[in-house]
């Protein structure tokens, strides 16, 4: 049953009812419509209507009953001297609470009355406990005090070393009992006693270091003496440690003063020599008595490099400009392997037995190599100066120089003489670059990782944007908008082959350079310290041989849009209306066709990398379809006959196109760019082969083709067929009369965006002069923009809005690289 079966006044009182009783059927639900479907499922339930009535009056009457009774049992419950009793018999109950913990408190007293004499026997006994401890732990202390006297005065320094130690541990316990007399004597006399101890060790040490044979000291006795220094603590170990580095030295300060000969920048070599000695001195005499802990040797290095570092500084500093790269680099391949053997003799890093010598809150000592560091600006000027006289030949040829164009009868001949050479993939200059690069980054990172190495990474990054711009870029043949020249046959048709090719040697070389730069990259950073290698970058140097490469392909298109303009003019210059009938294709179609596929077969060998040929190809397909539509508007009025032989030649030519990437190269979206474009050409020449009588199947055709209801986009096709002026009136009304019915049409097409003014061939081919970027969806229509032209275009009538015409088919170095970004996301970098 629904809600439309029953009035609304039944339902509002259904429902009211079931708000206060409860639905047998239902459930105790508290919908009325399911409960009413619950009692009436079907149509023929409702012949017992009256018995359901009945059970529900009956069921109310027995609600009403129990309602009764609660109603009487609450009643009895509210009785006043009921609830006096319970209030009555609570009261009794926190009175017995209170009770029980009175009790209870009581009773803890008496158990702590019971147990306190237990408490303060326990007290004593632990008092008494800790007394005993003390008192023979100081009694143990004193002996061990009056043992170590004894055994100082006979030098046993073995088991003084053993006993020291026992006695540090016992005064650590009696810290807190300083303020007890007899406690602070004994601790003076631990202080005394280690005092007495240091001097009579200082002097076995002094007797040790001097060698003196008349007091002389074994060496069995000093290396007992160690242990007890080790008990003595850190401080004292090092005292003695750094006096005898000191006594050892000593000789070396005199010998190598920066003021004496023996200790200038050519006799580097000698200081090293003389300090291998020394340690080789040390290992076999003083150094065995010290034990392996000490690491004495270290100490020594680590004073040694300190003291050379110092005179090295001075002695660089002195040197000043007379300083020359071969003595800065020898002596400094000198320190880095002195320092490699070092740490080759110890298995230790260098630097960190340099830093273990020291304390750990302390600076960490810089290399030997370190003090070069500053200097090390002489070497990368070196390498600076390098670089600019390798680069130099190659720099002074970025002077353009005239070349005669071939034409393309002496193509063919030309590349048999080149093909019996092995042709060069990559400009030499850029190899031998990075062969360069190479060797002084190897030779840098082996001396230092630091400063200088960072400083010369901003020196390679320097001469590669010199190499991209200087050298690549200005290889190319920038050539300047050519001025209007006489008519000419198609078979005048000439390209620079040499040109064409040498372009295509700057895309290899620049995809080399901008590869081997991410390299070169990794590289640095591999080798590099860690505070520098966020700092390494060659982004910026890959973007510009990117830019290199996309400039190489500008001057191709160039080449292509010079080789292929003979035959556009003959096509512009043809008068279509005055063709009777057609005849197949055109004769400038097949100069235009042989004209692209020798170019394009010349450079397909001479690309090596294959993503930048498909660049090529995608843009001279756009490039040839842009100058086939330009043409076809200059050669306006067309005619139906003349429509119908260009839409000959349109398909000629996309035959061509379509196969002219061949198998290896198509790619998808080169097909369906070729594809959209043919197609809207082709819609055009369809609407202008229909004839214009009757109107509106004229009319009605351009809606199905074109797709708009745009009154310019109308008039266009008007002009390029030719309609007499007196005959566009009389059309132009009947469209609007017949678009205003026809919802579904656009307001805009590919028509809005075509040039009816397009530029001259000169200045098209003048604008071409450097990439730009457009998106890949826009169509030929809208990749060409034109100059701004003073009025509307031909035929039309009607202003655009915002009082300004989309303008196209004008700005071609735009067109020319529509799709460099769109390939270049698909490039791997």
């Amino acid at each position: 049953m629904q809600n439309d079966d029953l009035p609304t006044e039944v339902l509002i009182a259904v429902q009211r009812v079931f708000e206060n009783h409860s639905s047998p059927a239902a459930g105790a639900s508290s919908n009325a419509i399911d409960a009413l479907n619950s009692l009436f499922p079907n149509e023929s339930s409702l012949a017992y209507t009256e018995a359901v009535q009945a059970r529900l009056l009956e069921r109310q009457r027995e609600i009403q009953k129990e309602i009764d009774l609660l109603r009487e049992q609450l009643k009895r419950n509210q009785d006043s001297d009921r609830m006096q009793l319970i209030q009555e018999m609570i009261s009794e109950l926190l009175g017995q609470m209170s009770r029980i913990r009175e009790k209870a408190t009581e009773s803890e007293a008496v158990v702590r009355s019971i147990t306190k004499d237990i408490q303060v026997l326990d007290l004593a006994k632990k008092n008494l406990i800790l007394s005993m401890t003390t008192l023979k732990r100081l009694q143990m202390l004193v002996n061990a005090l009056a043992q170590l006297e004894d055994l100082l005065s006979e030098r046993k320094y073995r088991e003084i070393s053993q006993t020291l130690a026992a006695v540090k541990q016992l005064a650590s316990t009696f810290t807190s009992y300083m303020s007890v007399p007899r406690v602070l004597q004994t601790w003076k006399q631990i202080q005394e006693l280690q005092i007495k101890l240091r001097s009579v060790i200082d002097k076995d040490f002094d007797t040790f270091y001097l060698q003196d044979s008349s007091k002389g000291t074994k060496p069995a006795v000093i290396a007992d003496a160690c242990l007890v220094v080790d008990v003595l603590g850190e401080d004292f170990r090092s005292l003695l440690v750094e006096r005898y580095v000191a006594l050892e030295l000593k000789e070396y300060r005199r010998i190598f003063r920066t003021s004496d000969e023996a200790g200038q920048l050519d006799n580097i070599s000698r200081r090293f020599s003389w300090f291998r000695r020394l340690l080789q001195t040390h290992e076999l005499e003083q150094g065995r008595v010290f034990p392996s802990e000490w690491k004495v040797g270290w100490h020594l290095l680590a004073k040694f490099t300190e003291i050379t570092r110092d005179d090295i500084t001075t002695l660089l500093s002195t040197a000043g400009k007379s300083l020359t790269v071969k003595t800065l680099l020898d002596n400094l391949q000198i320190a880095a392997e002195f320092e490699s053997s070092m740490a080759k003799k110890w298995a230790t890093p260098y630097q960190d037995m340099l830093s273990a010598t020291v304390q750990s809150n302390s600076r960490p000592p810089k290399p030997l190599t370190h003090a070069f560091d500053p200097h090390m600006s002489v070497f990368v000027d070196a390498q600076d100066r390098a670089l600019s006289d390798m680069l130099a030949p190659h720099r002074k040829n970025k002077g353009l120089k005239s070349t005669p164009r071939h034409s393309l009868e002496t193509l063919d001949a030309e590349d048999g003489d080149e093909n019996s050479s092995s042709p060069i993939v990559v400009l030499p200059s850029s190899t031998e670059l990075f062969y360069f690069y190479a060797q002084s980054l190897e030779q840098c990172a082996k001396l230092s990782r630091g400063s200088p190495l960072f400083e010369l990474c901003n020196v390679h990054k320097k001469w590669l944007r010199i190499y991209a711009e200087d050298v690549l870029r200005a290889s190319l043949k920038q050539r300047l908008p050519p001025i209007a020249a006489p008519r000419k046959s198609i078979d005048s048709a000439r390209f620079d082959i040499a040109e064409l090719k040498q372009a295509s040697m700057v895309i290899n070389t620049a995809d080399y350079c901008q590869t081997t730069a991410s390299e070169l990259e990794d590289k640095i950073r591999s080798n590099i310290d860690e505070e520098f290698k966020e700092k390494v970058s060659l982004q910026e140097e890959r973007d510009l041989f990117v830019s290199a490469i996309s400039a190489a392909i500008v001057v191709q298109l160039r080449e292509l849009e010079s080789a292929c303009e003979p035959a556009f003019s003959s096509m512009s210059r043809s008068v279509w209306s005055n063709l009777n009938h057609v005849s197949g294709p055109s004769a400038y179609t097949a100069e235009l066709v042989r004209t692209a596929e020798q170019i394009v077969e010349a450079l397909k060998p001479t690309v090596e990398q294959k993503k930048y040929l498909r660049n090529f190809l995608d843009k001279a397909c756009s490039l040839i379809i842009a100058k086939f539509t330009n043409s076809l508007v200059k050669s306006r009025p067309l005619k139906e006959i003349g429509a119908e032989q260009l839409l000959i030649d349109l398909q000629t030519v996309k035959a061509y196109l379509s196969k002219m990437p061949g198998d290896s190269l198509i790619t998808p979206s080169y097909t369906r760019s070729l594809s959209k474009s043919t197609t809207r050409l082709e819609s055009l020449l369809k609407v202008i082969v229909t004839p214009v009588d009757p109107p509106e199947g004229f009319i009605l055709n351009y809606t199905l083709l074109i797709g708009d209801a745009s009154f310019s986009n109308f008039q266009k096709i008007l002009d390029l067929k030719g309609t007499p002026k007196g005959e566009q009136n009389h059309l132009l009304d009947s469209f609007v009369t017949i678009t205003s019915t026809k919802d579904e049409l656009q307001g805009t097409s590919f028509l809005s965006s075509l040039d009816m003014d397009p530029p001259s061939v000169t200045q098209l081919g003048g604008t071409l002069t450097s990439p730009a970027i457009v998106s890949a969806t826009e169509s030929i229509f809208s990749g060409l923009v034109s100059p701004p032209i003073s009025g509307p275009p031909t035929g039309s009538t009607e202003v655009s809005r915002n009082d300004q015409r989309r303008e196209v088919f004008s700005d071609f170095k735009r067109f020319v690289s529509f799709g460099l970004r769109r390939d270049s996301s698909q490039i791997p970098p």
